[in-house]
């Protein structure tokens, strides 16, 4: 087999974890949303058995360690052919072997939530780790996908990325984390509906920032600072001569004004399971999107200064 069909096999790996990885962390949304975190208070069994009693909690939560299992099933086995071919552990070893890191940290939170009941710093410290193993994994997908030939290669790419580019389109990433990670904090404490108009806080346009008003307010504030930015990046995009980057920069705007949309229809519905699903749904497409946007950004050449010439003396 060629080294670049070994990139393309691990690539196909990738792929299959992202995506069970991606519908892993919607099912958590629902979990959460339905109290269901504690229908199983026992792990790894569920109230002392192997299969679950036939109550919906119990069902709901037993299914997501189900496909828990599974995709810790898949990232083994992609981690395990990156591992037993040279040319893979040269480009794709620390990206396997730190997402194998996050697996093992992810199982323990996940039984750390159960034991310790719901503690909204473990729940926090649970889809925080995991919104960065499917980070990780997107992005071993993208490079392995890259290194077998499958990335689109037209002649804009050969044209240099514009100045700042690749900086904005980082820090999106580490800002769509950050507030994907404070909505989950927002979700675990019970601070949802402390706030239960928009845009005022229980009819307050600046609330005090202390306790769960503070969290539901910086997750607001967040989402505000975060709709600025990522229009300031579309705009910036606009400059980019690869068709893709430039249409990367309005779909993440356009995203981040459908996770506003969600979000408020979600608060005054009453947190919705579905709505809360989407919300999540929406916050991890983002940053798959943010992600692969940022790649596509790395892969376009450097802009070379140029040098004045120095006149000989």
């Amino acid at each position: 087999m060629s080294a670049s069909a070994k990139f393309r096999f691990a690539s196909h790996l990738g792929l299959a974890t992202v995506v069970l990885m991606y519908a892993l962390i919607i099912l958590g949304s629902v979990v959460r949303t339905t109290g269901s975190g504690l229908a199983c208070p026992d792990w790894p069994l569920c109230q002392g058995r192997l299969f679950p009693p036939l109550e919906l909690n119990a069902i709901i939560e037993w299914v997501h360690r189900l496909v828990a299992l599974l995709v810790s099933v898949l990232l083994a086995t992609t981690v395990a052919w990156v591992s037993f071919h040279r040319e893979l552990r040269a480009r794709l070893g620390a990206l396997a072997g730190t997402a194998l890191l996050l697996l093992f940290a992810q199982i323990l939170l996940g039984a750390l939530t159960v034991w310790k009941l719901l503690d909204p710093s473990i729940v926090g410290g649970h889809l925080a780790v995991a919104l960065l193993l499917f980070s990780s994994m997107v992005v071993l997908t993208l490079v392995a996908g890259h290194e077998a030939g499958d990335s689109a290669s037209d002649s804009t790419m050969a044209d240099p990325r514009p100045a700042g580019l690749l900086p904005a389109f980082s820090v999106a990433c580490l800002l769509i984390y950050g507030q994907a990670v404070l909505g989950g904090l927002v979700s675990a404490s019970g601070a949802s509906l402390v706030c239960p108009d928009w845009p005022t806080c229980a009819g307050e346009w600046l609330p005090s920032m202390q306790g769960l008003v503070g969290i539901q307010m910086a997750h607001r504030l967040g989402a505000y600072l975060l709709t600025v930015y990522l229009v300031v990046v579309a705009w910036m995009s606009r400059r980019a001569s690869d068709s893709a980057v430039a249409g990367v920069g309005p779909m993440l705007v356009g995203l981040v004004l459908g996770q506003g949309v969600i979000g408020v229809l979600n608060l005054w519905l009453g947190i919705q399971v579905w709505l809360s699903a989407l919300h999540l749904a929406n916050a991890a497409g983002m940053l798959a999107v943010a992600i692969a946007g940022t790649f596509r950004v790395a892969s376009m050449p450097r802009r070379q200064v140029a040098l004045s010439a120095v006149p000989a003396s």
